[in-house]
């Protein structure tokens, strides 16, 4: 019965605090803004102040939330854009980057010094052999290009090769490092003459025929000897000593040459126009 009595009270306030809460609107609307009018508007809404903030906080996040969700398909839009923008941006600086570095590597095959004034054709290279069997590299210029079998192919530091098959539009060439590759060599500082053979991929030229008694010098320059016969013409750089040793009782030294190009990133090259005689 007791727990009656206080329902019936506490709905007797609501409709109280309803009907007061409706008259103090109707006054504020109606009424001046002095006299004891306004002192009874003042205290109401004091009273109702904390019930206001608690809708407040309420009310505001839902509100909040549904104008997100109005806002997020033009969120989605704006960042699929800016997106796009930024790889078109990455894209462009890529290529700017790579025109560049062919830019560089076409003007650095301009000056050929230690070709002596000879004819030549540039090239791109198109492909290289996967395997150590048969290094060799195909290059994008043919008989059309006046290109024929035998040619020396360098690039602006020295030698990577000579030009084994010939069709209209391609070449193919067989590098220095392959190990049926022979150049004849001299050093530059003796002047001693021998034969550099190709060992494989990745791998160092071997210098055979320098006799035990001629001096060799770490880092001495290897060139082509440009003996008559010779499949190469003189001076053209192709590697340096890295070491020399003359085992007891050999009749030749044992020197390893590093070629003096990268032949594991050969990109642009020149095919000399020269034919061996």
């Amino acid at each position: 019965m007791a727990v009656y009595r206080r329902s019936r009270r506490h709905r007797f306030f609501l409709v109280l605090l309803a009907l007061t809460s409706v008259t103090v609107i109707t006054l504020d609307y109606r009424g001046a803004g002095d006299g004891g009018l306004e002192v009874v508007r003042r205290g109401a809404r004091d009273a109702f102040a904390p019930v206001q903030s608690v809708a407040d906080r309420v009310v505001s996040p839902v509100a909040g939330f549904f104008s997100t969700i109005g806002d997020l398909g033009d969120l989605r839009s704006e960042n699929r854009r800016l997106r796009g923008e930024l790889d078109a941006a990455r894209a462009d600086a890529v290529r700017g980057a790579d025109a560049d570095r062919e830019r560089q590597g076409l003007l650095e095959l301009q000056g050929l010094d230690y070709a002596g004034g000879l004819a030549s054709v540039p090239a791109r290279v198109i492909s290289t052999a996967p395997t150590n069997f048969q290094l060799t590299i195909t290059i994008d210029r043919g008989s059309d290009a006046k290109l024929d079998v035998g040619m020396p192919i360098v690039t602006a530091a020295g030698l990577i090769g000579r030009i084994t098959e010939v069709s209209k539009l391609r070449s193919t060439a067989l590098l220095i490092t392959d190990p049926s590759s022979n150049v004849g060599v001299r050093l530059a500082n003796s002047g001693q003459q021998g034969v550099s053979k190709g060992t494989g991929a990745r791998e160092p030229l071997r210098l055979d025929f320098i006799d035990v008694g001629v001096p060799v010098g770490e880092g001495e320059p290897v060139v082509t000897s440009g003996l008559e016969k010779g499949l190469f013409p003189a001076q053209i750089p192709v590697g340096t000593v890295r070491s020399a040793k003359s085992p007891p009782s050999a009749l030749q030294q044992d020197i390893i040459v590093d070629p003096i190009v990268d032949l594991n990133r050969i990109e642009f090259v020149r095919v000399l126009l020269w034919t061996p005689t």
